[in-house]
């Protein structure tokens, strides 16, 4: 049963989580803790290796049901711990997309897709087709409902990624670097998906993504990870601003805090280091003495 959760507990806990898999040298994860409210967006970002399939996998309760390996610590989602907890129960609660659509899409359709999660957990056909209209609309594939997926763009692809996922009404979507294989065309039409979902419902998103450039602007918080280990967690601002540590780790950062970096090091007066394009405007006009 899940725990019973009081106003304004956090909606997702993470405490001490450390995985090492069977075959591997080190730990993929080791010691991590961090808090999420509900609503909140959460970025996690880091180099290659860093743990942060290992934590989506480790949310979403693939490990260790379905992927062996040793584990330790503690998960709470809604007072639920996917840990201890099979995925097939908590399919309601928790969505994962990953980051290639074609290893989740597997129907003749895209009105099959959507539907196929819903019929396995014995929705009414009347629940699925309501459904199956609020999620193409949210991912923007209306029209396309006979569509067979293979036929679709890998932008689309995705977006049936996550609309199957919706379909569950899940409280929690977990996105793994969902843009990663995308072209740009592509990569923009899942950020605003992701973007309209977040504005249209209170979901609580967990995504690792390379464009730091979305992270730093539409996140509420940013998890660093290094070799399995959480090196920050704060607000996108507080977390870029720590450029010598994410050049010490090999972690991008968007490329107008890279330029107000190298202003501030060339001694020219800035306040601080802006993270999006529009808080970097307002910082030239002031540096300009244009206001």
């Amino acid at each position: 049963m899940p725990h019973e959760r009081k106003l304004n507990d956090d909606f997702i806990v993470v405490r001490d989580l450390s995985v090492k898999y069977r075959y591997g040298r080190g730990y993929a994860l080791k010691d991590v803790s961090f808090n999420v409210k509900e609503g909140e967006k959460i970025g996690v970002i880091g180099p290659i290796g860093s743990g942060k399939t290992t934590l989506c996998l480790a949310l979403r309760g693939l490990i260790p049901h379905l992927i062996r390996a040793g584990i330790s610590g503690e998960i709470l989602i809604a007072g639920v711990n996917p840990l201890k907890t099979k995925p097939s129960e908590t399919a309601s609660l928790i969505g994962l997309v990953l980051d290639d659509p074609e290893v989740q899409l597997t129907q003749l359709s895209v009105k099959e897709e959507i539907a196929f999660g819903l019929q396995n957990l014995g929705i009414s056909r009347e629940e699925i087709e309501k459904r199956i209209d609020e999620v193409l609309k949210l991912t923007g594939l209306e029209g396309l409902e006979e569509r067979d997926p293979t036929e679709l763009s890998g932008g689309q692809q995705q977006r049936l990624a996550i609309a199957s996922v919706l379909a569950m009404k899940p409280k929690v979507l977990i996105l793994d670097e969902p843009t990663s294989n995308l072209d740009p065309q592509g990569k923009q039409e899942v950020f605003e998906t992701i973007s309209e979902i977040s504005k249209r419902e209170r979901l609580t998103i967990i995504i690792t993504e390379q464009e730091v450039e979305w992270i730093a602007e539409y996140t509420d918080r940013v998890l660093l990870l290094y070799q399995g280990r959480k090196i920050a967690y704060g607000k996108p601002e507080e977390v870029f601003n720590q450029v010598e540590r994410l050049k010490e780790v090999k972690v991008k950062i968007p490329q107008v805090t890279e330029l107000f970096y190298l202003l501030k090091k060339d001694q020219i007066r800035v306040d601080g280091l802006p993270i999006t394009l529009k808080s970097a405007y307002q910082d030239l006009k002031r540096i300009l003495r244009f206001e």
